[in-house]
């Protein structure tokens, strides 16, 4: 039996850029060669990719992590490093991804193979052919690559179907299923029966077809997390139109009209916009003795406009014309627009200004030790390659530049003291 998962959490790693080269060119007859380091390749991308087949999380439960490869370094005679190759993830037709730290929505996976990058590789650091000039003809600068993107997920799957079964547990809603649709749910006499949304396709004489889902039972308090159906009121979100069946069996204990405005009152506190989309009002049970005086006295408080399909799943009687009408309402339906909020994540890098965004701590076990932390800091060591004289020299200009050294002055360094970026350590001069 197939698991459904509907939410799950996961680890995405991109993979670094390869790092620049230094290197000179050493040929025969070719005098003052010059500098011939080429440029590392970008890391590997994390993509996430929707596939309508999938219907479950359920392979996240066995593999949470996912890591793209480095790119390649760079190599002598100028040659770039291989780019690494994309990670595709796929995940159901129907997933929301979520930043797990921030809580923001990244993106909404609702089409068949749709794409979302979702986390992209370091760019490649450059070769010392780029560095070289007037006064520095063989430079020994380089940088490394740019580091991977580590992100936390959840995945949230959203079932897309266009019809929508909702109601109180034990209405029918899984025998409808199986009667209008070749889907064989699990169906018993007691509540809860469902676990786990089902989906049927429904087939019609004229040709038309389309995806009807079988939601688990709705109680009241739902939308604050009574019962299990706030686990699957997400998916409602997804549904054009609504089938809202409601029990007349008399020997329920039940008021018909209050399981109706009750479950109403759910979706609305869980998402208002569902009470826009159409609904068709469904009595069940119709073959159980004093079902026809339950549904006058449940009719008598609806408006007159109400679209009203009474139907008797077992006795199979109005159903056939419920798929038909159904169809029909989906056809005028208007569709629902899935927007998704977004960030501009592109960072401007201006020096002149780097001070007002550093941060310098003094360490608390050694007054003449301090820490450098910032963004922009961190990342130019990280993309620095310090193997070499003059990429330290570099290192060391670009620090001045983004104010760095005014920054250490003005906190109370003193040359000889140690300073801290990441995990490099260097004395201050």
């Amino acid at each position: 039996m197939l698991m459904f998962v509907d939410n799950v959490k996961i680890t995405v790693r991109s993979g670094k850029g390869g790092d620049g080269a230094v290197s000179f060119r050493h040929e025969k007859y070719v005098p003052l060669g010059g500098p011939a380091g080429g440029d590392g390749g970008r890391g590997g991308d994390i993509i996430l990719k929707a596939n309508e087949g999938m219907n479950t999380l359920m392979d996240f439960r066995y593999k949470r992590i996912f890591k793209a490869e480095a790119g390649q370094n760079g190599q002598i005679k100028g040659m770039y490093g291989r780019k690494a190759d994309p990670v595709y993830i796929v995940v159901p037709a129907g997933t929301s991804v979520y930043d797990e730290d921030t809580g923001r929505l990244i993106g909404d996976l609702v089409e068949h193979e749709q794409e979302l990058i979702i986390a992209k590789g370091g760019s490649g650091g450059r070769g010392n052919i780029h560095f070289a000039n007037s006064k520095n003809r063989a430079p020994e600068i380089a940088e490394n690559g740019e580091p991977g993107q580590e992100l936390h997920l959840r995945l949230e799957l959203k079932l897309i179907a266009d019809v929508g079964l909702v109601g109180f547990p034990s209405v029918g809603k899984s025998t409808l299923l199986s009667v209008a649709t070749s889907a064989k749910p699990k169906i018993a006499a007691y509540h809860f029966t469902t676990l786990s949304p089902n989906l049927g396709m429904v087939k019609l004489d004229n040709g038309l077809d389309f995806v009807i889902a079988d939601l688990p039972g709705l109680i009241e308090g739902a939308s604050n997390g009574v019962g299990l159906g706030i686990q699957f009121l997400r998916h409602v979100e997804r549904t054009r139109v609504i089938l809202h069946l409601v029990d007349m069996d008399p020997e329920n204990g039940r008021d018909p009209y209050e399981d109706y405005l009750s479950i109403r009152n759910e979706l609305a506190k869980y998402d208002d916009n569902i009470l826009k989309r159409p609904e068709v009002i469904v009595p069940t049970k119709l073959d159980v003795p004093g079902a026809d005086e339950r549904l006058k006295e449940f009719k008598s408080h609806l408006s007159d406009d109400a679209d009203i399909f009474p139907i008797s799943s077992i006795q199979h009687t109005g159903v056939k014309e419920l798929m038909n009408h159904t169809s029909t309402v989906l056809e005028n339906a208007e569709p629902i627009h899935f927007d998704v909020e977004s960030e501009d994540e592109t960072k401007e890098y201006n020096y002149e200004s780097q001070a007002d965004r550093l941060t310098i701590e003094k360490d608390k076990d050694d007054e003449h030790s301090f820490i450098v932390k910032g963004d922009e800091v961190e990342r130019l060591l990280q993309r620095s390659n310090l193997d070499h004289q003059d990429g330290i020299m570099r290192f060391a200009r670009m620090l001045k530049g983004m104010g760095v050294e005014d920054a250490l002055i003005k906190a109370g360094a003193q040359s000889g003291d140690s300073v801290t970026i990441l995990d490099f350590t260097f004395e201050f001069i």
